[in-house]
């Protein structure tokens, strides 16, 4: 009985951690999706969005089942000659990642060419963008959730097989995005440069969720290495432009 509590415990943990590093990507992808919501709107949004990507993901769990059969193929890509020497199964779930990841790189583009060059009339002259809609921004972080929780789900049935640990891992990584949304937005709000790193990880995530959906795959801990670490040398920048407008550089 309490090596059954213990393995428990340490299931729930170990899912958790899990769900909170794989929920880092969505939650810059929510801050994305809400930046072209009036900023009253903003806080709301991200909160709603995130309960919204909950309930993708309970729902996505009720349906394990067909989850587990869209890795089987749809239909079949002839051998190329010089590229593939059989042909290539096509699933559902790769049609998914692929079609998906194409929308994450174009956005990302999209959203990086605004920021850079803004938005023009036909004189020429700079103009802003209509304010999204409240309701299709929450509609589209709940539909960009299903990208990110194809794996999640099926890598979480796999790890612990009881569902009610599995929801209370989910209950409580959404917790804590609930808790990390407001300074992670705030602080990619306030500084262009993360707003560019942000965009950048958009892209990134993008480019790799098409290459998944094309049937290569990418070992996310590398992905997750290099976002780490750009997110740490932006830091040290921004310590450094701190102490530099404080009258306090950092060197002799």
């Amino acid at each position: 009985m309490e090596s059954s509590l213990i393995e428990a415990i340490a299931g729930l943990v170990s899912l958790t951690a899990m769900e909170v590093v794989l929920g880092i990507d969505n939650l810059v992808i929510i801050t994305l999706l809400t930046s072209g919501l009036p900023l009253a709107q903003r806080p709301l949004a991200r909160k709603v969005g995130l309960i919204a990507a909950l309930g993708t993901r309970l729902a996505l769990l009720a349906l394990v089942g067909v989850i587990m059969h869209l890795d089987h193929p749809w239909f079949h890509i002839p051998a190329i000659p010089g590229v593939s020497a059989e042909a290539t199964g096509v699933s559902g779930k790769m049609c998914i990642l692929f079609l998906g990841g194409l929308f994450l790189v174009g956005k990302g583009v999209r959203e990086i060419h605004h920021k850079l060059e803004g938005s023009h009339d036909d004189d020429g002259a700079s103009s802003t963008k209509a304010p999204a809609s409240f309701a299709a921004v929450i509609g589209w972080i709940a539909a960009v959730d299903i990208l990110f929780s194809l794996d999640s789900v099926i890598t979480a049935v796999g790890m612990v097989k009881s569902i009610p640990i599995i929801i209370t891992a989910m209950l409580l990584t959404v917790l804590v995005l609930f808790l990390a949304s407001g300074p992670v937005s705030r602080a990619v709000e306030r500084h262009p440069t993360l707003q560019m790193l942000a965009l950048s990880f958009v892209i990134l995530i993008g480019a790799m969720l098409v290459m998944e959906g094309s049937g290569h795959h990418v070992e996310k801990g590398y992905i997750y290495f290099a976002m780490g670490f750009a997110v740490a040398v932006e830091a040290l920048n921004l310590v450094a432009s701190r102490k530099r407008a404080s009258g306090h550089p950092g060197g002799p």
